[in-house]
């Protein structure tokens, strides 16, 4: 059990680390849905560059451009340096 901590303006929960794993909530984007007797939290579903190539892919071929522009899409080479 736990309880509601204020945290600025707003109200916040501390969840313990082994519910946490439980859930696999563990490093995820937190979705919230407010249900009947509560609220329910659940991990987002990541889409992150899901179906791009193949969008990408069909804009080109509808605007018959050059096909290089591609792979300068897809090309993670320059984020190397970042830190993340």
């Amino acid at each position: 059990m736990t309880m509601l901590t204020k945290i600025g303006n707003s109200q916040g929960i501390r969840i313990p680390k082994p519910i946490i794993k439980q859930a696999n909530l563990e490093n995820s984007e937190i979705e919230f849905e407010v249900v009947k007797d509560g609220l329910l939290l659940k991990p987002t579903k990541k889409t992150v560059r899901k179906d791009w190539e193949d969008s990408i892919k069909k804009t080109l071929s509808n605007n018959h451009k050059d096909e290089a522009i591609l792979n300068n899409f897809l090309n993670d080479d320059d984020l190397r340096d970042w830190e993340w």
